[in-house]
């Protein structure tokens, strides 16, 4: 056999410490993976959400949550107030609602009620079919994961709040948020859930010479405790914040799995090297050199870490898959994102723990006197 041939067959000599030293690190390597793959799907998904909607900024009611209350808490005569502040383009009053919808995974359909000409402000710029009429009311538009989750499609109906309503449109915008919600005419929302004339929440889209942070603060400083704003900046910076810890846990776990992965693999390799004493000495007195000795051990240990890469990463990927399609709530929220980047990453560390455990019983193997290695029992 030759050399390359005895570095890939010797670490399965002994398959069952083999075998566990392969678990041990696999499951490093998979949290790794499964940890990559999730917060890179969650990256690409709030890049999306943040991009889905012209409006930069979002008016709430002080002490309601940023993304907006799902009750009318505001006087819909903000909109027109709000409307006349400098620096403010566009206004568009919303209110919304969450309806049990049977059929629907989760904790129900997210409605908003908005004015259809306002659509653009919450990212909806094409619709499959065509958009309600502000004056209907029986009519609305599914997101496409609404829809596909409910299995409806253009011209279905549906019941909301005990009413029929007709579905005249498709939408998507790359949000899953607004992908996983409905809209409809604002009065037709505000007739069903008692909220005449109060909305939940105000986008508002600037004027291009105009600054947002400005913008904002003297929407706040005009309303004092009464309403709060957040822009799109701000969320960024918080999900980011968010990531970037999510991104900090990654890499301990890889650094935990470099040293307990290490650790494995010095025991497994020297235990290799301990019962290969006389095979070495053997190899020696043919007249193998130390440094082709060390090579060939620490070879065997970077095809045992590689092989771990591979479990791992297999392991990694189908169990994100598996969670997500299981997970209704983050089934819609995150699809995980396949780079060439996070799978180098994991080889990498595979490659390094090699190395870092092969190294010392390599050169234990390689100092060995071919005469002591030939008497050893």
């Amino acid at each position: 056999m030759n050399y390359l041939g005895l570095i890939i067959k010797n670490p399965f000599r002994n398959k069952t410490r083999t075998s566990l030293a392969i678990v041990g690190i696999a499951i490093g390597i998979a949290t790794i993976v499964a940890l990559g793959l999730v917060t890179s799907g969650l990256q690409a998904s709030t890049q999306s959400t943040l991009k889905a909607g012209a409006a930069e900024i979002t008016v709430t009611h002080t002490g309601s949550n940023e993304f907006g209350s799902t009750s009318g808490s505001i006087n819909e005569s903000r909109v027109t107030d709000i409307q006349n502040i400098s620096g403010v383009k566009e206004t568009a009053g919303i209110l919304r609602a969450t309806a049990n919808i049977e059929g629907s995974s989760g904790n129900g359909l997210s409605i908003s009620g908005i004015d259809s000409s306002k659509l653009n402000l919450m990212g909806v710029d094409s619709v499959n079919g065509t958009i309600y009429s502000n004056g209907s009311t029986n009519e609305i538009i599914l997101g496409k994961t609404a829809a596909e989750d409910l299995n409806k499609s253009v011209g279905d109906n549906i019941t909301i709040f005990n009413k029929n309503f007709k579905i005249t449109g498709i939408y998507e915008t790359g949000s899953f948020i607004q992908d996983a919600g409905a809209f409809m005419s604002l009065n037709a929302l505000q007739n069903l859930t008692s909220n005449d004339g109060k909305i939940s929440t105000i986008a508002v889209k600037v004027t291009e010479d105009a600054n947002v942070t400005d913008v904002s603060q003297h929407i706040e400083d005009t309303y004092p405790n009464e309403l709060s704003t957040v822009t799109a900046a701000d969320q960024a910076g918080r999900i980011n914040d968010a990531l970037g810890a999510i991104n900090t846990a990654t890499w301990a776990i890889s650094l935990l799995a470099i040293v307990i992965g290490g650790v494995g693999v010095i025991n497994t390799m020297i235990m290799s090297v301990y019962e290969r004493t006389r095979e070495i000495g053997v190899l020696k007195a043919v007249g193998w050199r130390g440094r082709r000795i060390l090579g060939m051990i620490l070879g065997e240990s970077i095809v045992l870490t590689i092989m771990a890469a591979i479990v791992g990463t297999i392991i990694g990927v189908v169990g994100v898959e598996v969670l997500l399609s299981y997970s209704a709530t983050f089934g819609t929220m995150i699809k995980p994102v396949f780079s060439l980047d996070l799978f180098l990453r994991a080889f990498g560390i595979a490659f390094l723990v090699g190395i870092i455990g092969g190294i010392y019983p390599a050169y234990r193997a390689s100092r060995l006197a071919p005469t002591e290695a030939l008497r050893y029992e």
